[in-house]
């Protein structure tokens, strides 16, 4: 192993990303650390979200953030559905990190902000209820949480889960994109 000598001719050089872009199936050019509202097309979020798994991964069976914010909307009064809708969208564009871990990584969440505020601006999602979005979106996670198996109980001081069957929790990624575009094309003002 003396001679090993890393190969770069085909490898990426170390200024390829110097414009802090990453590339989308739609858009091509999203730019994360200045985003702009000609770059956000609810296509990419529709199809990343469906494909991103709830809790980094960690429950019983897939279950996409898309499919969980169609649940959290239904849970939000009519005028806070979009915003409750688009409440992770950001995710579409940079990974979730778990709670736990988020809290500790202070340019990260200010990353996460300036795309919400972008995005929630471009899709005029910007006036709603957010302590009532905030709080269907805990009880969620109690509910999903149980119906995954992945529940701890210092969740508790979250709220009680929702009342609705689980059975159904876990679509596959094809039903949560086209639901979730569904849904946001009957909201859209």
């Amino acid at each position: 192993m003396d001679d090993f000598v890393l190969p770069t001719e085909g490898y990426l050089s170390t200024n390829e990303y110097d414009g802090n872009w990453i590339s989308t199936l739609h858009v091509k050019n999203f730019h994360f650390l200045d985003p702009q509202p000609d770059e956000i097309d609810i296509r990419d979020i529709a199809h990343a979200l469906s494909l991103t798994c709830r809790f980094g991964g960690h429950c019983m069976r897939f279950y996409s953030v898309a499919e969980h914010s169609i649940r959290v909307s239904q849970m939000v009064e009519y005028p806070s559905r979009l915003s409750a809708l688009l409440h992770d969208a950001s995710e579409a564009y940079i990974p979730d990190i778990p709670r736990p871990i988020k809290k500790h990584c202070e340019n990260f969440v200010g990353i996460y902000k300036k795309i919400d505020s972008v995005l929630l601006y471009k899709f005029g999602a910007t006036c709603a209820d957010w302590g009532a979005i905030k709080k269907a979106d805990n009880r969620m996670l109690i509910t999903e949480a149980k119906a995954l198996g992945v529940y701890n109980s210092e969740w508790a001081d979250l709220g009680e889960p929702y009342d609705i069957p689980i059975s159904g929790f876990g679509w596959s990624p094809r039903k949560a994109e086209q639901s979730f575009t569904s849904m946001f094309r009957r909201l859209e003002r």
